[in-house]
């Protein structure tokens, strides 16, 4: 069986995921099986299928399971969300379209990706503005003490979305053409690779991008995932684990001193190791959302309540999870599947990364497998944030579960991820 018609076959089972769960839901709502959950279903595999034809026509050797695998993350937050609330379940139904002609878009524009080597200074002044903009007066927007918002008018969007992908373009052309000045420059010193210090610019400069994000945006984990797809993406440009450790030691560093003297900073630490203390449970901007959510997951146990069926709203009609849909859309899915659906959820995202680092190691030049490690890297160190804040691995953050969460800028420039990746593996794949 070809690669395309594997890819098609693989998308029937994302299009049973939605008419199976909006069947479930129908039924624990009204008790009523309707045959709406057929129609959505159709509907979701014909978007699908239309993607799925622009992909078959323009990217005929792209890998064939990562679009099914998106597909499939996609189709069951549309559930999940529709679960949480019917209007929001529209919108993000409306921005999954929208999210599919980004991706075409991306598909038909960047033909030959590497073009984007050429313009990496300008695209990271582009990144940069992105991730400046919930600062600036008037439209930023604050959200638990971080900065990640910008709101327009009825519009309001989160351009670190769109600000990653600018980052890691402008990573991978940068160290596309100093990675041999930073090998072969280097020295030992106590049985450790040392860089040499006139080459150290790009990570103190990197370093010091995320530490000012964690200060100025007050964002600890946007911070954590724009350092560790750097690291990432140094360690395949020289194959140095001096520097990730150097790096991480440098990220540990500046973190600790800012979380003991920042007062926000050391406000999310008090709530990720007190959550369940009085005081920061009933503070206003306190523990009480994480708290709620580890109470969530424990009465999902090992197969959770039944989709639809766990409750999510106190007796008054407030939520009883604050952000169910997009900040702890994570503990929604371990209480109604339990432990087995959320193991699932990330079983799937790391297939993902799976099949991301497997193209980029099929690569062929340079900027393709550090463009492609960087994209790959950087969305599953967004999952395990999210996913890490919500179980307390780490403190809570307000990033978005890529394909899952509600809201539209996660899902345009996750698609346009997407298609970037399929570009790359194209271009590996293709028979000389």
């Amino acid at each position: 069986m070809s690669a395309r018609n594997r890819e098609l076959l693989a998308l029937i089972p994302a299009s049973l995921l939605v008419t199976l769960g909006f069947a479930a839901i129908f039924i624990q709502r009204n008790e009523l099986l309707s045959n709406v959950s057929l129609t959505y279903g159709g509907i979701f595999l014909g978007l699908c299928f239309v993607a799925h034809l622009v992909i078959r026509f323009t990217l005929p050797y792209a890998d064939p399971y990562l679009f099914p695998l998106v597909a499939v993350l996609a189709c069951f937050g549309l559930v999940v969300i529709y679960r949480i609330d019917d209007v929001l379940a529209r919108d993000q139904a409306q921005w999954f379209v929208i999210g599919l002609i980004a991706f075409v878009a991306t598909i038909f524009l960047l033909r030959d990706f590497r073009v984007l080597e050429r313009y990496r200074y300008t695209i990271a002044l582009a990144g940069l503005a992105l991730l400046l903009l919930p600062r600036v007066p008037g439209i930023g927007q604050q959200v638990n003490g971080a900065y990640l918002g910008v709101g327009i008018g009825p519009v309001s969007f989160q351009p670190a979305e769109l600000g990653k992908i600018a980052i890691v373009i402008f990573l991978a052309a940068y160290l596309r053409d100093t990675r041999q000045v930073l090998v072969q420059g280097s020295r030992r010193f106590l049985g450790v690779t040392i860089p040499p210090f006139k080459h150290l610019g790009p990570l103190l400069v990197v370093w010091g991008a995320a530490m000012f994000m964690l200060v100025f945006i007050r964002d600890l984990g946007s911070s954590l995932m724009y350092f560790g797809a750097f690291l990432a993406l140094i360690y395949v440009a020289t194959n140095r684990l001096s520097f990730v450790v150097i790096g991480l030691g440098m990220f540990a560093a500046g973190a600790y001193f800012f979380a003991s003297t920042v007062g926000h900073v050391q406000d999310r630490i008090d709530v990720w190791l007190n959550p369940f203390a009085p005081g920061l449970y009933d503070a206003e901007g306190g523990s009480y959302q994480i708290a709620n959510g580890m109470f969530a997951m424990a009465d999902g146990g090992l197969f959770g309540r039944g989709l639809g069926a766990a409750v999510l709203r106190v007796p008054d009609g407030g939520p009883l999870i604050p952000a169910p849909e997009t900040d702890m859309i994570y503990a929604v899915i371990v209480n109604d599947l339990g432990l087995v659906g959320g193991l699932g959820v990330i079983a799937t995202y790391m297939l993902i990364a799976e099949r991301g680092f497997k193209i980029a190691t099929l690569a062929a030049d340079s900027f393709s497998k550090l463009l492609a490690t960087g994209l790959t890297a950087v969305m599953a160190l967004q999952v395990f944030v999210i996913v890490g804040g919500v179980t307390r691995v780490i403190p809570l953050t307000g990033v978005t579960l890529p394909f899952v969460s509600y809201g539209g800028s996660s899902i345009v420039a996750n698609f346009i991820l997407l298609a970037l990746l399929l570009l790359i593996s194209n271009r590996a794949r293709t028979p000389a």
